[in-house]
């Protein structure tokens, strides 16, 4: 590794010197090359500042993505592209719609049910099985 001009300039300043007898010019010839490498070292070993990351990773990268601490998550999802539900679950706006659609499907059978229900005064859990008066009174009001 060549020596820098510091290094260089602190030795022939040592050389120099003629009141020193040998062992004390060693000494300080020692002293001014590792003064300046020590310099040499402290740039070479700096450490570079790691790059924070944008994407965010993990079982709340969602969350994350929708506060606004990063910008998209590892499968490509942006704020954009996500939105509270009404329990408060941060969904994709693509997983609600299609919750939306399913839910039309059956939305007819569960209006049915809720109405057997409070003709017929039931509280609480009662299993909607084939055969039983809930179920017959349910399918009545779905067919009509």
């Amino acid at each position: 590794m060549a020596l820098p001009m510091k290094a260089m300039k602190a030795m022939k300043v040592a050389m120099k010197a003629k009141a020193m007898k040998a062992k004390s010019m060693k000494k300080v010839v020692k002293k001014a090359m590792k003064k300046a490498m020590k310099k040499v070292m402290k740039k070479v070993m700096k450490k570079k500042a790691m790059k924070v990351s944008n994407v965010a990773k993990g079982k709340l990268a969602k969350n994350v993505v929708f506060k606004g601490n990063k910008e998209k998550t590892k499968t490509g999802l942006k704020k954009s592209d996500l939105m509270k539900n009404k329990t408060g679950r941060i969904v994709t706006r693509k997983q609600h719609a299609k919750g939306k659609k399913a839910y039309k499907n059956i939305s007819g059978w569960t209006a049915a049910v809720q109405k057997a229900r409070k003709d017929l005064g039931v509280k609480g859990f009662v299993a909607i099985k084939k055969g039983t008066a809930l179920y017959k009174a349910a399918k009545a009001i779905y067919s009509a």
